[in-house]
């Protein structure tokens, strides 16, 4: 019997991309220029992938001695997005780190 050779998968490069940013408008053009770079050197993209937005709701009493009911309430909302890019090579990689993005964007890249 003839023995099948198996194909060796070479294993393919996957980085996610997770941007957070307290105004969304700032996240979507970030995401988009993100995008732009990756797809003008020829990789795949997924997304940007909205992710839940994380609510954080604080309550602060008004005044401590007569108006002790009286309270306010403030929230922040974080807003997250996900790129997933495949089929890396240097090129995007330096493209990448030269990248410029908008103040208040927080970028974390998973290999």
């Amino acid at each position: 019997m003839a023995k099948k050779k198996e194909k060796e998968e070479v294993p393919k490069q996957k980085i996610r991309i997770k941007l957070k940013a307290y105004d969304y408008k700032v996240i979507d053009s970030s995401a988009r220029q993100i995008i732009d770079v990756l797809l003008r050197y020829g990789a795949k993209v997924a997304g940007p992938i909205p992710l839940p937005t994380e609510i954080h709701r604080y309550t602060v009493n008004r005044d401590a001695f007569v108006h002790k009911d009286s309270r306010e309430q403030f929230e922040i909302r974080i807003h997250k997005r996900l790129i997933e890019v495949c089929g890396l090579n240097q090129r995007i990689i330096d493209a990448l780190q030269n990248l410029s993005l908008p103040a208040g964007v927080e970028i974390e890249i998973k290999i």
